[in-house]
């Protein structure tokens, strides 16, 4: 009878070999501090035996996406059939932090969105559903046109990484941290962008007074005809326009 770690050792292989594009395996807080994220390796650990970590845990084992035809969906919110993280990063208002991807693909181009969501109580027994989400930075285009570089592309040059800062004034609390990649070499398709939303659970310290305003659910973040969802991104263009709601800057 094989054990459970061959088991795992072996899933891990084939997970390995099959993924095409990432997921954060994990985020720093000022550079140290390391939090194990959302990996979806989780699925395949005997039933209540996965690492107990603050990236939320969803049926995402092809590192796949979520596309246009879901965002009315759940799923948009932190991943397919995702489910609430049972424990958090801790940092503090004004803090930076750092995820780590464990890998990206250079034909994946697109831009970089942060939200908020306050959980109001425990974040572990929040809903994706639940969740309001107010957008605190956002990258995309950076220069150039037909491919033009990307803040994918500096996310690849900097060892998978890419860093948020917690807005100065953010009251502490409880709250899921949304960090999504849209790649959108498919985009010019209706259908064809792909969403690749990673969600944490995020415990605010500090001194910060400021609450975020009301957000947007998740099934309303996004549509399918959106300038920025779909986007022919093999054409000649000067500019990029970030879906989503309006960046809050509030806090900062």
């Amino acid at each position: 009878m094989r054990s459970s770690s061959l088991i795992l050792s072996l899933a891990a292989t084939a997970f390995e070999l099959v993924s095409a594009h990432g997921y954060v395996a994990g985020v720093e807080v000022n550079g140290a501090d390391w939090t194990a994220g959302g990996d979806p390796v989780w699925y395949y650990y005997p039933a209540g035996s996965a690492p107990v970590t603050a990236g939320w845990k969803a049926l995402n084992q092809d590192n796949g996406f979520v596309s246009p035809d879901a965002f009315t969906s759940s799923d948009i919110a932190c991943h397919k059939s995702a489910t609430a993280a049972q424990s958090y990063i801790n940092a503090n208002a004004g803090d930076t932090l750092t995820f780590f991807w464990n890998t990206w693909p250079d034909t994946h181009k697109g831009p970089i969105i942060n939200y908020i969501a306050p959980c109001n109580g425990e974040c572990t027994a929040a809903t994706a559903g639940s969740l309001q989400w107010t957008k605190i930075s956002q990258g995309g285009l950076i220069s150039g046109s037909a491919t033009g570089t990307w803040v994918t592309d500096a996310l690849i040059a900097n060892n998978f990484t890419s860093d948020a800062v917690i807005p100065a004034k953010l009251k502490a609390g409880n709250y899921v941290i949304r960090h999504e990649i849209i790649a959108l070499h498919g985009a010019s398709n209706d259908n064809g962008a792909q969403n690749y939303p990673q969600c944490l659970n995020l415990k605010v310290g500090g001194s910060g007074t400021v609450a975020p305003p009301t957000g947007t659910p998740g099934t309303s973040l996004y549509t399918r005809s959106d300038p920025g969802i779909l986007f022919n991104l093999y054409t000649s263009f000067t500019s990029y326009p970030i879906p989503g709601p309006a960046l809050w800057t509030g806090a900062n």
